[in-house]
């Protein structure tokens, strides 16, 4: 029994230290991308046939759910008494339980190159591909990690 908790809280821990650098890879993606988008339409009308590449530029009118904050002032001036309640109501705080799960290494504890790469493996990379990616990732991982003994915890309820 305990030899399996120490089993899955080390597969937690290199889960958790292989999704930091690639969440923040996948951060300074979704935020290039538009832009990048942005720049190349801007260099075309509606078509672009290249040697490689093709693009198209297409327009359309769609209808669009009201967001809720809209909804909720609209609301409020059609009818300002039940508004104010119902923002009353939005405001108010409430109490929630939450379960957190606080993990960490020991001093002078490490996890091995094999259980990060049964991680990778887990997220379906073959062992080679892990093998050749295991080590530009822990060195994005050091580089943009926060320190490694620290403890940290996951929301579970």
């Amino acid at each position: 029994m305990n030899e399996n908790i120490e089993r899955g809280l080390i597969q937690l821990i290199a889960t958790d230290r292989i999704e930091i650098p690639v969440s923040s890879m996948s951060g300074k993606l979704k935020k290039q991308k538009p832009t990048i988008a942005y720049e190349v339409a801007e260099g075309f009308n509606k078509r672009y046939d290249g040697d490689r590449t093709y693009a198209r530029i297409e327009e359309s009118d769609k209808m669009k759910a009201r967001g809720t904050k809209e909804a909720i002032q609209e609301f409020k001036e059609q009818y300002p008494k039940y508004g104010e309640i119902l923002q009353g109501k939005i405001d108010e705080k409430r109490s929630e339980r939450e379960v957190h799960l606080y993990f960490g290494m020991k001093e002078g504890s490490r996890i091995t190159e094999a259980d990060y790469l049964g991680v990778m493996s887990d997220l379906g990379f073959t062992p080679a591909m892990a093998r050749d990616l295991y080590p530009a990732l822990m060195d994005v991982s050091r580089k943009i990690s926060r320190k490694r003994n620290e403890e940290r915890s996951i929301l579970i309820g």
